[in-house]
Protein backbone atom coordinates (compact mmCIF):
# COMPACT_ATOMS: atom_id res chain seq x y z
CA UNK A 1 0.00 0.00 0.00
CA UNK A 2 1.07 3.49 -0.51
CA UNK A 3 0.97 6.58 1.02
CA UNK A 4 -3.06 6.91 -0.19
CA UNK A 5 -4.49 5.64 2.55
CA UNK A 6 -2.25 5.66 5.53
CA UNK A 7 -2.54 6.31 9.08
CA UNK A 8 -1.71 10.23 10.28
CA UNK A 9 0.09 8.20 13.14
CA UNK A 10 2.12 6.56 10.75
CA UNK A 11 4.33 9.00 10.05
CA UNK A 12 5.09 9.83 14.12
CA UNK A 13 5.27 6.40 14.88
CA UNK A 14 8.50 6.39 12.42
CA UNK A 15 9.31 10.37 13.51
CA UNK A 16 9.59 7.97 17.13
CA UNK A 17 11.56 5.53 15.60
CA UNK A 18 13.93 7.27 13.90
CA UNK A 19 14.70 9.84 17.07
CA UNK A 20 15.36 6.75 19.15
CA UNK A 21 17.00 4.35 16.61
CA UNK A 22 18.42 6.38 13.91
CA UNK A 23 21.83 7.59 15.60
CA UNK A 24 22.45 3.72 15.93
CA UNK A 25 21.52 2.94 12.38
CA UNK A 26 23.15 5.49 10.86
CA UNK A 27 26.44 4.46 12.81
CA UNK A 28 26.23 1.17 11.86
CA UNK A 29 25.81 1.74 8.30
CA UNK A 30 28.57 4.38 8.17
CA UNK A 31 30.89 2.05 9.40
CA UNK A 32 29.95 -0.52 6.69
CA UNK A 33 30.09 1.54 4.02
CA UNK A 34 31.99 4.14 5.14
CA UNK A 35 30.31 6.46 2.93
CA UNK A 36 27.57 9.27 4.01
CA UNK A 37 25.51 8.93 0.86
CA UNK A 38 25.22 5.45 0.88
CA UNK A 39 24.86 5.12 4.87
CA UNK A 40 21.71 7.43 4.23
CA UNK A 41 19.92 6.01 1.65
CA UNK A 42 20.53 2.63 3.52
CA UNK A 43 18.79 4.33 6.81
CA UNK A 44 15.93 5.88 4.75
CA UNK A 45 15.09 2.20 3.53
CA UNK A 46 15.33 0.53 6.39
CA UNK A 47 12.72 3.27 8.09
CA UNK A 48 10.88 3.05 5.00
CA UNK A 49 10.47 -0.98 5.52
CA UNK A 50 9.36 -0.26 9.13
CA UNK A 51 7.11 2.01 7.81
CA UNK A 52 5.59 -1.02 5.69
CA UNK A 53 5.10 -3.36 8.40
CA UNK A 54 4.24 -1.30 11.24
CA UNK A 55 3.80 -4.78 13.35
CA UNK A 56 7.48 -5.26 13.67
CA UNK A 57 7.55 -1.69 15.67
CA UNK A 58 4.80 -3.26 18.27
CA UNK A 59 5.82 -2.71 21.70
CA UNK A 60 4.48 -6.08 22.78
CA UNK A 61 6.90 -7.73 20.88
CA UNK A 62 9.80 -5.96 22.64
CA UNK A 63 12.70 -3.84 21.76
CA UNK A 64 12.46 -2.95 17.77
CA UNK A 65 16.17 -2.32 17.44
CA UNK A 66 16.86 -6.25 16.84
CA UNK A 67 14.37 -5.74 13.49
CA UNK A 68 15.67 -2.65 12.94
CA UNK A 69 19.18 -3.73 12.73
CA UNK A 70 18.83 -7.09 11.25
CA UNK A 71 16.59 -4.75 7.72
CA UNK A 72 19.38 -2.08 7.51
CA UNK A 73 21.77 -5.39 7.53
CA UNK A 74 19.34 -6.63 4.73
CA UNK A 75 19.50 -3.45 3.35
CA UNK A 76 22.87 -2.99 2.76
CA UNK A 77 23.40 -6.66 1.88
CA UNK A 78 21.01 -6.11 -0.91
CA UNK A 79 23.13 -3.09 -1.92
CA UNK A 80 26.38 -4.27 -1.57
CA UNK A 81 25.06 -7.31 -4.36
CA UNK A 82 23.37 -4.97 -6.72
CA UNK A 83 26.50 -3.31 -6.83
CA UNK A 84 28.93 -6.01 -7.40
CA UNK A 85 26.31 -6.91 -9.80
CA UNK A 86 26.82 -3.29 -12.07
CA UNK A 87 30.06 -2.44 -10.66
CA UNK A 88 30.38 2.01 -11.11
CA UNK A 89 33.50 3.07 -12.80
CA UNK A 90 33.67 6.33 -11.70
CA UNK A 91 37.23 7.43 -13.66
CA UNK A 92 38.96 6.02 -16.58
CA UNK A 93 41.58 4.19 -14.40
CA UNK A 94 39.73 2.54 -11.63
CA UNK A 95 41.63 1.96 -8.20
CA UNK A 96 40.20 -2.28 -8.03
CA UNK A 97 41.41 -2.72 -11.56
CA UNK A 98 45.01 -4.05 -10.40
CA UNK A 99 43.63 -5.06 -6.84
CA UNK A 100 41.33 -7.46 -8.65
CA UNK A 101 38.16 -5.05 -6.13
CA UNK A 102 35.64 -3.13 -7.33
CA UNK A 103 35.53 0.67 -6.57
CA UNK A 104 33.57 0.72 -3.13
CA UNK A 105 33.88 -2.94 -2.36
CA UNK A 106 33.46 -3.41 1.20
CA UNK A 107 32.59 -6.22 3.26
CA UNK A 108 29.30 -5.30 4.52
CA UNK A 109 27.83 -8.45 6.76
CA UNK A 110 30.64 -8.34 8.97
CA UNK A 111 30.32 -4.98 10.66
CA UNK A 112 26.54 -5.09 10.11
CA UNK A 113 26.67 -8.70 11.61
CA UNK A 114 28.67 -8.04 14.21
CA UNK A 115 26.61 -4.77 15.16
CA UNK A 116 23.40 -7.00 15.07
CA UNK A 117 24.82 -9.46 16.80
CA UNK A 118 25.74 -7.23 19.46
CA UNK A 119 22.93 -5.28 20.39
CA UNK A 120 20.81 -8.37 20.01
CA UNK A 121 22.40 -10.03 23.04
CA UNK A 122 22.24 -6.45 25.01
CA UNK A 123 18.35 -6.51 24.64
CA UNK A 124 18.03 -9.97 25.78
CA UNK A 125 21.12 -9.13 28.51
CA UNK A 126 18.69 -6.23 30.03
CA UNK A 127 15.81 -9.17 30.40
CA UNK A 128 17.85 -11.22 32.97
CA UNK A 129 17.55 -10.67 36.40
CA UNK A 130 20.67 -8.76 37.78
CA UNK A 131 22.30 -11.64 39.21
CA UNK A 132 22.43 -13.46 35.95
CA UNK A 133 23.60 -10.80 34.09
CA UNK A 134 26.36 -9.82 36.43
CA UNK A 135 27.37 -13.39 36.55
CA UNK A 136 27.56 -13.84 32.63
CA UNK A 137 29.23 -10.02 32.29
CA UNK A 138 32.32 -11.55 34.38
CA UNK A 139 32.62 -14.95 33.37
CA UNK A 140 32.16 -13.91 29.40
CA UNK A 141 32.49 -10.34 28.96
CA UNK A 142 35.43 -10.11 31.34
CA UNK A 143 36.84 -12.96 30.57
CA UNK A 144 36.76 -14.21 34.40
CA UNK A 145 37.41 -17.76 35.49
CA UNK A 146 34.67 -19.10 38.01
CA UNK A 147 37.34 -18.59 40.42
CA UNK A 148 37.98 -15.26 39.77
CA UNK A 149 34.37 -14.09 39.05
CA UNK A 150 33.53 -15.85 42.72
CA UNK A 151 36.35 -13.46 43.99
CA UNK A 152 34.61 -10.49 42.52
CA UNK A 153 31.08 -10.93 43.34
CA UNK A 154 31.97 -12.55 46.92
CA UNK A 155 30.05 -15.58 46.12
CA UNK A 156 30.99 -19.17 46.09
CA UNK A 157 32.40 -20.45 43.22
CA UNK A 158 29.45 -23.07 43.20
CA UNK A 159 26.83 -20.38 42.76
CA UNK A 160 28.52 -18.75 40.01
CA UNK A 161 28.68 -22.18 38.24
CA UNK A 162 24.74 -22.43 39.15
CA UNK A 163 23.83 -19.20 38.24
CA UNK A 164 25.96 -19.35 34.95
CA UNK A 165 23.92 -22.31 33.49
CA UNK A 166 20.85 -21.02 34.70
CA UNK A 167 21.74 -17.52 33.35
CA UNK A 168 22.53 -18.94 29.66
CA UNK A 169 19.13 -21.29 29.32
CA UNK A 170 17.45 -17.23 30.37
CA UNK A 171 19.30 -15.57 27.88
CA UNK A 172 18.78 -18.28 25.35
CA UNK A 173 14.71 -17.94 26.07
CA UNK A 174 15.22 -14.32 25.72
CA UNK A 175 16.70 -14.58 22.57
CA UNK A 176 13.92 -16.71 21.16
CA UNK A 177 11.19 -14.86 22.63
CA UNK A 178 12.80 -12.21 20.28
CA UNK A 179 12.76 -13.83 17.06
CA UNK A 180 16.30 -14.75 16.77
CA UNK A 181 16.81 -18.64 16.22
CA UNK A 182 19.37 -20.17 18.30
Amino acid sequence: MGLVGREPGDAELIRMVHEQHGAALWAVALRTTSDRGRAQDAVQETLLRAWRHPAALDPSRGDPRPWLLRTLRNVLIDEWRARSARPELLSDDPAGVRSGTTPGDHTVGDHADAAVQSWTVAAALDRLSLEHRTVLVECYYRGRSVGEAASVLNIPPGTVKSRVHYALRALRLALEEMGVAS
